[in-house]
């Protein structure tokens, strides 16, 4: 598949263009500085400001998906605002360049840990990664209510750090997942990553949320 990907130099991203690439798709990266994407085999890159639908529009048509593990800068401090500013941009702007489908990378708070209850509003959640996780929740919402495009959120579970590509893991839907131990599941980015490119080549989560664990 020819995939436009969002995010390509970030933690989450760069995995996600190791994987698609290992499988063969050819993979078109957005970046407003296209020199900190490097040169490899099947990628391309174009200069795009994500936070800016026309832009975004004109980076993804022809593709067949657009895959956005868009990150506003865990310490910007305009990250709420920037954060859902760049996910309308993104949606409106993959669907104005006519790609139908839109597979999104947000955050494991807005994954319930009790009937009504989100992980964001925890008092255990770090402080620190409040303001993204609370931004990340509300791109969901908003993503929600995309009647138009066949749209995917990931979350990742509680715990995600580098580490092996297993291939292993557990599927869950809008639920924190646990252990065994009873803690909450971890993965590592790679797993996240095959997680990710397996619903693309294969959707099992059309317009809906899903998450992933050991």
């Amino acid at each position: 598949m020819h995939i436009a990907l969002i995010g390509a130099t970030g933690f989450v991203g760069s995995a996600i263009l190791t994987e698609l690439l290992q499988r063969g798709h050819q993979v078109t990266a957005l970046a407003r500085d296209t020199g900190k994407v490097p040169a490899q085999p099947g990628l391309s890159v174009v200069q795009a400001d994500v936070q800016q639908a026309a832009q975004v529009a004109q980076a993804v048509k022809g593709h067949d998906a657009v895959v956005s593990a868009f990150n506003a800068g865990w310490t910007n401090p305009n990250l709420y605002d920037d954060f859902l500013a760049g996910s309308r941009a993104i949606t409106a702007g993959t669907q104005a360049g006519g790609v139908l489908r839109l597979l999104v990378v947000g955050g494991a708070g807005s994954l319930f840990v009790a009937p009504g209850v989100q992980l964001v509003d925890t008092p255990q959640f770090p402080a620190e990664w409040k303001v993204g996780a609370t931004a990340a929740r509300d791109a969901l919402s908003l993503i929600k209510d995309e009647a138009e495009l066949a749209w995917t959120f990931v979350s990742p579970p509680a715990l995600l750090h580098p580490g092996e590509r297993t291939g292993q893991f557990r599927l869950g839907g809008d639920e924190l997942l646990m252990s065994a131990q009873g803690g909450p599941a971890e993965i590592s980015v790679a797993d996240l990553a095959v997680a990710i490119v397996n619903e693309l080549e294969a959707p099992q989560h059309l317009r809906r949320r899903f998450t992933v664990g050991y």
